[in-house]
């Protein structure tokens, strides 16, 4: 662990370049940024350089002009950027929960059999899936209307509309995202009788 004064010089030393970063990705010079944020030149180079003191009044209109959040533009760095899949190898998914929201995971598995043909095997539950074909051809059954999604195709849905996700002409990978709702609306079906045919 850091010393509380260490990290506050870190922290604002990553304020900073970042700020730098935005505004050279954005391709502009200290002078256009400094027009938009309303500051000297001067002021913003001196900002940048670490030779003036980061006042909160100008982090936030630096942040508005650069077209980014307050919170945004002041997060910490994470110490913890790589994380590794649990895997269910019974049901052959690999999981991975997304950090900065902890209601988002993401979910890859691969398929082997079509979508049920039986509408009363498809799925309804609050919230809201995104999906990407890693390999193969995925069959999304929704509502009443099937949808052909090759491979580096991606779907998005609402889960209130009932649903399943199959393989076409052979297996396919699918890399699933659920926000909380439907995860916790996958998590209950899997946990009962289990209809099959969706991630």
């Amino acid at each position: 662990m850091l010393p509380m004064a260490q990290e506050d010089g870190e922290l604002d030393s990553l304020v900073r370049k970042r700020i730098r970063a935005l505004r050279v990705a954005q391709g502009w010079s200290l002078e256009e940024l400094a027009a938009r944020a309303h500051v000297s030149q001067s002021t913003l180079s001196r900002i940048e350089n670490g030779q003036r003191r980061l006042a909160l009044d100008q982090l936030v209109t630096l942040a508005r002009a650069l077209d980014t959040s307050l919170d945004q533009l002041v997060e910490a760095a994470p110490d913890d950027v790589v994380t590794s899949p649990m895997i269910d190898g019974a049901r052959g998914i690999m999981r991975w929960p997304i950090k900065s929201d902890p209601g988002v995971t993401v979910i890859r598995q691969r398929m082997t059999e079509p979508p049920p043909d039986n509408p009363t095997r498809m799925r309804a539950h609050p919230g809201r899936e995104w999906l990407v074909v890693l390999s193969g051809t995925a069959i999304l059954m929704l509502g009443h209307r099937r949808f052909r999604i090759e491979t580096n195709q991606a779907a998005e849905f609402p889960t209130m509309l009932p649903h399943a996700i199959g393989a076409e002409g052979g297996p396919c990978e699918i890399l699933g995202i659920f926000d909380r709702d439907a995860r916790r609306g996958h998590q209950r079906d899997s946990d009962g009788e289990g209809t099959g045919g969706d991630l």
